[in-house]
């Protein structure tokens, strides 16, 4: 016979359970008849918890017969150890770092996070990192905006979303499926993958370059083939290009500057190939070179690029550029 204290713990699991379930059901919920027979008891036992989750303040949310969990109001409770708050400590320097704006939904997180934090010098770190982040300049609309691409891309709903033209023609609306988010080193941006019915294909928007975004009821479902986790392995930053491999080789001269530049993997693809006096040369696969252009500009003539010869015609072309410019200053 279960003792009390037993009985209680076995109770708790199964609300943890029944939690989860709910927060991991589909856009129109589940019923406690599938809730129950996912964790092995009777319907009444699944109301009852249902019932004591809400009075523990879980935004459960039902109709018609169905329950789910609000997702955009629901807060998590998580324990750390040490070495795993070192690792969120440093994400968010991280965060702090590249969020070039007064971010909201940043701030609030990292002082969430500070208070998960098991040692008190880590909590006052990102708690300060925080406060970086809402000294920063504001933007309402970019937040309006990421709110909607993040609720749309979390509830799998498609959105209409209007991109600032160029060349001031006016911007038209055009349908959009938000499959993936993924932020870029390279300038502090935002970018939103997806499905664009404008142009029937996959495209990558920036968010910063968006002038209206609005949530539709409509909703879709992501293509089982779409990774992109794979249409970003051969990307430097964001852009993956034409789905073409182009080799970059770059050489490096010896002494410091080839210490650095073998210290860190700058790409998944990368080979280093050493030379007889004490150079190297980097050699990446990359889809597009776009965004490497800033990259290997920051090692001025410590950076020459072998390969391929239009990048390195673009190059040196900016390099004479630079040259007359300060040329005539001197």
């Amino acid at each position: 016979m279960l003792q009390h204290g037993e009985r209680s713990m076995r109770r708790a699991d199964r609300l943890n359970r029944i939690e989860r379930i709910l927060y991991d059901a589909p856009h129109d919920g589940l019923t406690p008849g599938q809730v129950a027979e996912r964790c092995g008891v009777n319907r009444t036992t699944v109301w009852r918890d249902i019932r004591a989750l809400e009075d523990n303040g879980v935004p459960i949310w039902s109709a018609r017969g169905r329950y789910g969990i609000l997702r955009e109001r629901y807060v998590t409770s998580v324990r750390l150890n040490l070495h795993e708050a070192t690792a969120l400590f440093l994400a968010a320097r991280l965060l702090s770092r590249y969020s070039d704006e007064n971010h909201p939904h940043v701030a609030r997180a990292m002082e969430k996070l500070a208070a998960a934090m098991p040692r008190d010098m880590m909590q006052q770190h990102i708690q300060r990192a925080a406060d970086l982040v809402r000294e920063r300049r504001e933007r309402p609309e970019f937040t309006r905006m990421l709110e909607q691409l993040t609720e749309a891309w979390a509830e799998r709903k498609r959105v209409r979303l209007w991109q600032r033209p160029a060349e001031n023609q006016p911007a038209r609306a055009r349908l959009f499926e938000p499959y993936f988010l993924e932020p870029s080193g390279v300038g502090y941006a935002l970018y939103v993958i997806g499905f664009d019915y404008l142009r029937q294909d996959i495209r990558t928007f920036k968010v910063e370059r968006l002038e209206r975004v609005e949530l539709t009821t409509e909703r879709f479902e992501v293509p089982p083939d779409f990774d992109p986790y794979q249409y970003l392995h051969n990307a430097w930053g964001i852009n993956w290009g034409s789905g073409e491999q182009i080799e970059v080789r770059l050489k490096f001269p010896p002494g410091r500057v080839t210490q650095r530049v073998k210290e860190s993997e700058w790409h998944i693809s990368q080979q280093i190939e050493d030379l007889p006096d004490g150079g190297c040369i980097l050699a990446v696969r990359v889809g597009a070179t776009l965004e490497m252009r800033p990259w290997i500009r920051q090692w001025g003539a410590d950076c020459e690029v072998l390969e391929p010869p239009e990048l390195r015609a673009e190059i040196a072309e900016e390099m004479r550029r630079a040259t007359e410019m300060y040329g005539k200053r001197i």
